[in-house]
């Protein structure tokens, strides 16, 4: 083989030591086969092992699967009994593993029709459930006639619940004891708080169940929260009170307005036990452990449910839909649906949870070894397979879906061990037992010669070697312990040059006994290898998920990489349309890292940028709305648009920064609708009720519109020439104004200025009284 060789570098001393290097190493119990001073060793790769001269001494174990029990899987669950009835097969399988040789099996399964059905409707009785409860006072037989269309063998059962009656959860004052309702004028009058109460147990009957509801009344609890988790637990436990069958598919459907207590709540009132898990139901079927017990924890719930193979189902208000909806990540097996104030819709919701369940199938794993690693490959209705999956949706009644299982022993525990685990569907009464036998032995151990003279009457001789006796040494135990020279020194190192049994061992009789290491173990011809000197990540070596040989990390089925901290599978991948990363990105290391520009989200199903947006969410928008375009099919419209809230207006808004505004054609009109992704990971599209529509305009219209257009333009440059006009006009006034004010004459030296008297001088001469006067005579 090219390149490294993992059975030659693991240094095997022994064959079974072989057998765990890697499954395609092979060990050669020839007694003569290589020499002292040859480096060919007998944990090999088959194939060289033949070259070498070893055939028909060979020991190559490998895994072997057995199916013990095969009934054919049913097609129908209607009968007088249903014990018969088989979902899945085969029942039971017998593995016999070698380590690190992986071996496969195929698993089918199949949802029966007219599988029988225990409903126990688990009721919230706060005092804010009084009009919830007048609307389911005939619940029963309405739900009953619904159920057995869909199903002929129909039971329900009811309990209800409000909370512990201890402070400071329920008002425990004395003048409460009776009536908790006292001096509130909203409602003056209610029963005692109660932690859980089981009414009645599973029957056909449904006229009892409306019979028991109708006797019921509210009760009121100090704070919010309310003790519903109590409520479940003890209905999932107490199996023989509540009447759940084992031939019948178990629903759970638990209704409230409100946040449950969860564990560690109950510290606050002094509740410090933590929950057992067992069934408290006293003699008048009240949870009688409610004021000693916490609150049960998520964990604790999930177990319970599926052992008991129950499908819970919260039946919750809109504004508490998205808790819920956080916590059926937490709890395998379990649906929430939105439910109105005044739980009008509770039929509609069941019917609709329950096809919902059966429309999936999912495989879980019970109690598997720690040291068996397990692979599932799903082949769902489209007939293609999907590596790393373990579930189906989309399926119909009477649909049969596989899954191959690939499992793989990585370790052999002690001789003669056996496992066993359990692979079931999730909510499903049938299961297939898996039985695991180790083949870690080889055949020639059975062979061994005690004090053999193979072995200088020194040793046990088994499968071509020889295992001395305590106190001697060498390939045939010709040495003892301490004996050494120079003769030997050779046999000790890897290369010329190099330092004796790497400088991590001593050389005895020609073989290196390696050191000890507080780190791990110093292993190999040479003292080369250990366990300890691999790549680590974060402080783990090979991240936990692979074993260390001679400095290389040997990773674990489902898991890759230098380090092995890549995992190989893609559940966490596959979008909600079932594509990888929403095709817009690839999965590494069972991550999606999204390779499309604007794309984010645990699957890159978030991408408001991307060129195809718009067209699918057009799609999504045909299909709900208008039951058209390419995703009509309800199953398929369901199926993808499920994560959509579509909400029509008469006026749409664009003024969110956030929201993509999308348009597409319709019939010579506009749709428009906006996208906007939500902090809960769904999508909420605003569409107008009507496309925007818009006339050809008429002749008419564009003739008087040239008109118009024309009579504006003229008036428009009127105006401007009037401006225009009024300023030249104004300027020269001013100008006018400035010179005038600079005149320096007044208005009597003007030269042009005539006065209207005149003055003339006339000189004459004339005696009077011979006296002479000279003037003048005006």
């Amino acid at each position: 083989a090219e390149g490294l060789n993992l059975c030659t570098s693991g240094s095997a001393t022994s064959c079974e030591e072989c057998l765990l290097i890697h499954p395609k190493c092979a060990w050669c119990s020839k007694e003569e086969f290589g020499s002292t001073k040859s480096i060919t060793s007998r944990c090999d790769f088959l194939q060289n092992l033949i070259a070498n001269g070893c055939a028909g001494a060979i020991e190559n174990p490998s895994s072997s699967i057995s199916v013990v029990k095969n009934v054919p899987l049913s097609s129908k669950g209607s009968g007088q009994t249903h014990l018969d009835v088989t979902q899945i097969t085969p029942q039971k399988v017998a593995l016999n593993l070698r380590p690190g040789d992986q071996t496969s099996f195929r698993v089918r399964v199949r949802q029966v029709e007219d599988y029988p059905v225990d409903l126990y409707y688990l009721m919230d009785l706060s005092l804010s459930m009084n009009d919830d409860l007048d609307n389911i006072r005939n619940l029963g037989t309405k739900l009953a006639e619904e159920m057995r269309k869909l199903t002929s063998n129909f039971r329900l059962g009811f309990g209800s619940f409000v909370d512990k009656n201890i402070s400071p959860f329920s008002y425990t004052a004395p003048r409460y004891q009776n009536n908790p309702c006292i001096g509130y004028k909203l409602f003056p009058s209610c029963v005692p708080s109660f932690g859980f109460r089981h009414l009645l147990s599973l029957t056909d009957k449904v006229d009892r169940f409306n019979e028991e509801v109708q006797k019921q009344k509210v009760s009121r609890n100090r704070d919010a929260p309310e003790g519903g988790f109590d409520a479940i637990l003890q209905a999932a436990v107490c199996k023989e009170k509540i009447g759940w069958r084992k031939e019948a598919s178990h629903l759970l459907v638990f209704t409230t307005d409100d946040v449950p207590h969860i564990a560690l709540d109950g510290k606050l009132g002094g509740l410090v036990q933590p929950h057992d898990g067992q069934c408290h139901l006293n003699e008048a079927n009240e949870y009688s452990a409610s004021s000693q017990l916490d609150y049960p924890s998520l964990a604790l719930l999930g177990e319970k449910l599926a052992e008991n193979n129950i499908h819970l189902i919260f039946a919750v208000t809109k504004s508490h839909y998205v808790l819920y909806k956080n916590f059926t990540a937490l709890i395998p097996g379990t649906t929430v649906e939105i439910l109105h104030k005044d739980s009008k819709n509770i039929i509609e919701l069941i019917v609709k949870a329950y096809n919902s369940i059966r429309s999936k199938v999912e495989l879980t794993v019970w109690d598997s070894p720690e040291d068996i690693g397990l692979t599932f490959t799903a082949t769902c209705q489209d007939g293609l397979s999907y590596p790393g999956l373990r579930k189906c949706g989309d399926l119909k009644i009477g649909d049969t879906v596989s899954f191959e299982v690939a499992v793989e022993a990585r370790s052999c525990p002690a001789e003669d061990t056996s496992h066993a685990f359990t692979i079931k569907p999730a909510g499903f009464r049938d299961t297939l037992e898996v039985v695991v036998t180790y083949n870690c032995l080889c055949g020639c151990t059975s062979h061994a010669a005690p004090a053999s003279g193979k072995c200088s009457g020194n040793g046990t001789y088994t499968c071509g070697l020889c295992e001395c006796d305590a106190g001697y040494l060498g390939a045939r135990c010709e040495c003892e312990e301490g004996a050494s020279g120079d003769m030997h020194q050779a046999m000790c190192r890897e290369a010329e040059g190099k330092p004796l049994c790497s400088g991590r061992g001593e050389c005895s009789c020609n073989q290196c006994l390696c050191y000890e290491s507080e780190f791990g173990n110093i292993y190999g011809p040479f003292c080369e290898c250990d366990d300890f000197s691999c790549a680590r990540y974060k402080g783990v070596l090979c991240s936990g998920h692979g074993e260390c040989h001679c400095g290389e990390c040997k990773c674990h089925a489902g898991y890759i990489g230098d380090n092995c901290n890549c995992s190989t599978e893609t559940d966490a991948c596959v979008s909600s349309d079932g594509q990888m990363c929403s095709g817009r990105g690839t999965c590494v290391c069972g991550k999606c890292q999204c390779t499309e520009p604007g794309a984010f989200g645990e699957t890159c199903e978030k991408c408001p940028t991307c060129p195809g947006v718009c067209s699918t969410k057009r799609d999504c928008i045909e299909c709900k709305l208008f039951n058209s375009g390419r995703l009509a099919d309800n199953q398929t419209c369901q199926k993808h648009c499920k994560d959509e809230i579509i909400t029509t207006v008469d006026v749409l808004e664009t003024d969110d920064p956030n929201a993509i505004l999308c348009a597409y054609p319709v019939n010579n009109c506009v749709m428009k609708f906006t996208y906007l992704e939500l902090a809960s990971g769904k999508s909420n599209l605003t569409v107008l009720k009507e496309p925007a529509c818009s006339s050809a305009p008429s002749a008419v219209t564009i003739v008087l519109a040239v008109i118009g257009s024309v009579v504006l333009i003229g008036i428009i440059l009127l105006g401007l020439w009037k401006l225009l006009v009024t300023i030249h006009d104004r300027r020269e006034f001013d100008r006018f104004q400035s010179e005038r004010s600079r005149a320096r004459y007044e208005m009597a030296s003007n030269p042009l200025y005539r006065k209207p008297i005149s003055t003339h001088n006339v000189e004459f001469t004339f005696n009077k009284l011979n006296k002479s006067y000279n003037g003048t005579v005006d």
